[in-house]
């Protein structure tokens, strides 16, 4: 028994002395852990908040300071998130962290952002918005807490489809970074429903609020189904929005007269981001994407 004594208090010593070598990187890993918790804490009430239409809410979670990518500051923004919700408060928000930074008072959070909507516009006709964007995401401790103070998109896709259109397979491309004043592609892509007669139509327009009416001029679809237009990127700083509009009619036959009935249309847009447009956000903060404490969500 006094051997087991013995053997108990030199364990005591060893784990002792292991605490004591160790303790500064044990209460590291403790912040880190702590800092990671309220980080996804800040991201999942600004979800819930977005969900619930909680405007005070969602804007709490916000630095005042806060300003993305493309150069929108909190006030111009919430005015943005107000306009969106007047429009469609049912728009469901969702969000999956894949990879969080920490590197002092600023984390660099990596996730995926995706919304969904019913968006019936007759009782003959409904539609479906389905959005998800790649984005990075800056937020900032102050005290105990983690505020958002920037975020940037990396690549997005949001489409708005009624009627026929929704089981449409539409294929929307173009380069998601470009160079100033530079020419590219933009290519629209879907397989046209049988005895149907599509019009298409592909447009530029610049990330901006208030968002200006973009240009169209539509087409006939042609008989390989792609549709292609050249854009040339601008020079004002500014990140670009590349929108297809697609309208499905069908023709009907009635006392020797043709009638045309719209049986489907709807919306893609994709984000064509311009080098050197709005604000350099690790230069605005003075931060790296990399840092020495890594925390992966798997």
């Amino acid at each position: 028994m006094k051997k087991f004594f013995v053997t108990i208090f030199m364990l005591m010593l060893v784990c002792t002395q292991a605490y004591c070598q160790d303790r500064g990187s044990w209460l590291d890993a403790l912040h880190v852990y702590n800092d990671t918790r309220s980080i996804k804490s800040t991201l999942n009430s600004q979800v819930r908040y977005a969900n619930n239409t909680n405007m005070q809410k969602f804007a709490g979670t916000y630095d005042s300071s806060y300003k993305n990518a493309d150069g929108y500051d909190l006030e111009t923004y919430m005015a943005l998130v107000k306009d969106l919700w007047q429009n469609y408060d049912n728009i469901k928000y969702g969000i999956k962290i894949k990879d969080i930074k920490i590197n002092g008072d600023i984390a660099v959070v990596e996730l995926v952002e995706t919304s969904n909507a019913n968006i019936p516009v007759t009782k003959k006709m409904s539609g479906v918005l389905k959005s998800e964007a790649n984005s990075i995401y800056y937020l900032k401790k102050n005290g105990n807490k983690w505020k958002v103070i920037s975020d940037r998109v990396l690549d997005e896709e949001t489409s708005m489809l009624y009627g026929s259109a929704v089981n449409a397979d539409i294929k929307l491309s173009a380069p998601e970074k470009v160079e100033p004043d530079f020419e590219y592609t933009a290519s629209l892509e879907f397989e046209v429903p049988k005895d149907t007669f599509a019009i298409a139509s592909i447009a530029k327009d610049k990330v901006e609020y208030p968002q200006k009416q973009a240009k169209e001029v539509f087409r006939k679809m042609p008989e390989d189904n792609i549709l292609e237009r050249l854009f040339v990127s601008n020079t004002d700083k500014c990140n670009e929005y590349i929108i297809a509009s697609i309208g499905l009619t069908k023709a009907n036959i009635e006392d020797m007269s043709i009638k045309l009935s719209l049986t489907g249309f709807g919306y893609k847009i994709i984000r064509v981001n311009v080098e050197g447009a709005g604000v350099d956000v690790e230069d605005w903060l003075n931060i790296k994407q990399s840092g020495d404490n890594d925390v992966k969500e798997k």
